[in-house]
């Protein structure tokens, strides 16, 4: 009788130091949900990983097995890229160490740690680095991706502030990637995502960020069309330190929103500006506030960082039912403004919701092959979400985003940021990429050329000609 591969695992892992979990154990359902309660995978095996020598002897066992592998590190994204069915899953949730050097202003961070263990972390010493928009966040799925999030106009991408990594590749081996160490590398994972290997563990510069002025300003929902036109000719001539993405939704219905707002439908802006100067953000938001009329709400307030960067925790915690869309946007015409206005005034659920992330400041201070990332030339980031806590609204949520999105994409650069896409095929992907691609997957064919590491928005290998 065959063994299962837990089973296989325990018998060939002698020196494993982590937790072997497979569907018989105690703890199983847990160790293999995600953040996207849509996602409901059954893996062979969970394999909870302390450090790299676990990490290359999974990697190993995976493939010397013939066994799919997915790479968790906080399984936050919408697609479920952390778990797959039938096959190993990788966790990294027990490396979540933070050492901070504020000397040299960097930060070394293990590869399952979530950034709202690195916001408190860096915040200690008046420190931070761009880190998205919720602190739940997988510290390795955002970073391989990209990095969008409040910081991206004043200090660019999360890998624009990635040093070097340490990896376990598809051989087994550990390698480190940086300027001077596998330079091919180092350009392939800020933005190639999880293509390469595993990362065990970043090293992050960091800048002096720790309380910023941030809130939300908020107009009814029927006056999106307007507001959208004043924000879209606003934001790219604002300081770089001044941030703010533009948003349509409901408001939350709880503290701290007024109760006569709760739930109503609105657009605005979430703004964060680097620094305590409450007059000078009050300054810098004041033409966009003096083109529009007086708004429901206008919220900015000085708060530390990691107050700001887990201000949705609660809004959207695991467990709720996610379908997300994104494209890239060079310019917002007439035309595309109106169909914003359209779908965005009526989401399907309170949490669903679009956002509008800029793209420019520090970001376009780097050319499109300087990286993998490669819309460096965009404007903006859209995302259209939809989320609801039951299941029942799983197929409306993910109707408006699939509506939404398809309307807006011939207004599109084409592509979009992957760490925002669901499963959408290899010509996606692609986009996503554009030149770069090519040079993507001549990277793909050395590091990892029979593809082991494909559960993700996946680069085909591809050998030189």
């Amino acid at each position: 009788m065959s063994i299962t591969p837990a089973q296989a695992a325990r018998q060939e892992l002698t020196g494993f130091e982590g937790g072997l979990i497979g569907p018989d154990d105690p703890g199983y359902d847990r160790a293999r949900t995600v953040y996207n309660a849509m996602i409901d995978r059954r893996p062979a095996l969970v394999a909870r990983c302390t450090g790299p020598e676990d990490v290359s002897s999974v990697v190993g066992f995976a493939r010397d097995h013939g066994l799919v592998l997915a790479v968790r590190g906080g399984g936050h994204h919408g697609a479920g890229l952390g778990v797959c069915d039938d096959g190993v899953v990788l966790d990294l949730a027990p490396l979540r160490g933070v050492e901070v050097d504020p000397a040299a202003r960097t930060a070394r961070v293990g590869g399952g740690c979530v950034w709202g263990e690195v916001d408190r972390a860096t915040h200690e010493h008046g420190l931070a680095t761009p880190a998205g928009i919720v602190s739940t966040t997988g510290v390795g799925g955002l970073t391989l991706g990209g990095g969008l999030g409040h910081l991206t106009r004043a200090h660019g991408l999360t890998v624009d502030n990635l040093l070097e990594a340490d990896l376990v590749l598809a051989s087994g081996e550990r390698v480190r990637a940086s300027a001077t160490e596998n330079p091919d590398l180092y350009w392939a994972i800020r933005g190639g995502g999880g293509n390469f290997g595993v990362v065990t563990s970043f090293l992050f510069r960091l800048h002096e960020v720790s309380t910023v002025v941030a809130g939300p300003t908020f107009w009814p929902a029927e006056l999106g069309a307007e507001v959208l036109v004043a924000y879209r000719d606003f934001i790219p001539h604002a300081p770089r330190a001044l941030n703010g993405f533009f948003l349509f939704g409901r408001v939350p219905p709880a503290p701290p929103f007024p109760e006569e707002l709760h739930l109503r439908g609105v657009c605005g802006v979430m703004w964060c500006r680097v620094g305590d100067d409450t007059e000078l953000a009050a300054a810098e938001m004041a033409p966009l506030l003096a083109a529009l009329p007086a708004p429901l709400l206008h919220a900015p307030a000085p708060m530390p960082h990691p107050a700001l960067q887990s201000a949705f925790d609660a809004v959207y915690p695991p467990g709720d039912q996610w379908y997300w869309r994104a494209d890239f946007v060079d310019e917002i015409p007439g035309e595309a403004i109106e169909l914003h206005a359209r779908f965005g005034a009526e989401p399907p659920t309170w949490k669903s919701a679009m956002h509008l992330y800029p793209i420019d400041g520090a970001v376009h201070d780097l050319a499109p092959t300087d990286t993998a990332w490669s819309y460096r030339d965009a404007g903006w980031a859209s995302v259209f979400a939809g989320v609801d806590s039951d299941p029942a609204n799983a197929e409306l949520v993910r109707r408006w985003s699939v509506d939404y999105s398809d309307a807006l994409h011939p207004y599109s650069a084409g592509g979009a940021y992957v760490n925002m896409m669901m499963d959408e095929g290899p010509e996606r992907v692609r986009a996503g990429y554009r030149g770069n691609h090519p040079r993507l997957a001549r990277a793909k064919a050395a590091y990892d050329p029979a593809n082991l590491f494909r559960v993700n928005q996946n680069i085909q290998p591809v050998q030189d000609s």
